[in-house]
């Protein structure tokens, strides 16, 4: 059986990333631009080939001096490492609706492993007739792992800024005809 292609649609999709900030709070960021695709063959999405990337460059914090920061060669270092990107290795039904993705992650030029949680949240048809499935995706990364060191100390001696980073994907996926 051919696989079928599904298209991450950006307007119904979101890439979110959270940090602990001076160990007390978490700031959260998104990725304004990125492009997501599915291959699977099976109704219940277990033989899915999932791929994404992101332009670091589109990070939005809330913050114009933090995402100008984050662009800088102290963490992405867009302008020698513009893309995050994403590659499934597996994706392994645990039980109903839950799947254990695992892939190689690629940012800041280096290639690492990571494991995600995902849930598929149903499929619907919407009233343009475009069949329509939806995933919440959520995982860490040790930001250390990609070289993203820069830390500062807060008084009391602790860091400014945590090892990990929390992803969670809200994906809504179109199926193409």
């Amino acid at each position: 059986m051919s696989k079928i292609k599904w298209v991450m649609d950006p307007a119904h999709s979101e890439i979110v990333f959270k940090v602990r900030h001076m160990m007390i709070t978490n700031v959260s960021g998104t990725f304004n631009e990125f492009e997501g695709t599915m291959l699977a063959s099976e109704s219940d999405f277990s033989d899915a080939e999932i791929s994404f990337e992101a332009s670091l460059a589109s990070v939005n914090t809330r913050n114009e001096q933090r995402d100008g920061h984050l662009v800088s060669p102290d963490f992405f270092d867009v302008e020698n490492y513009p893309k995050l990107s994403f590659q499934s290795t597996s994706f392994v039904k645990k039980q109903n609706n839950e799947y254990i993705m695992k892939g190689n992650m690629n940012l800041h030029g280096i290639t690492k492993e990571i494991e995600l949680e995902v849930e598929y949240t149903g499929t619907a048809i919407d009233p343009w007739g475009q069949v329509k499935s939806g995933f919440e995706i959520f995982g860490s990364l040790n930001r250390f792992d990609y070289e993203l060191n820069w830390n500062a100390k807060a008084e009391d001696g602790t860091v400014v800024l945590d090892q990990t980073i929390k992803i969670a994907i809200n994906a809504q996926l179109v199926k193409q005809l």
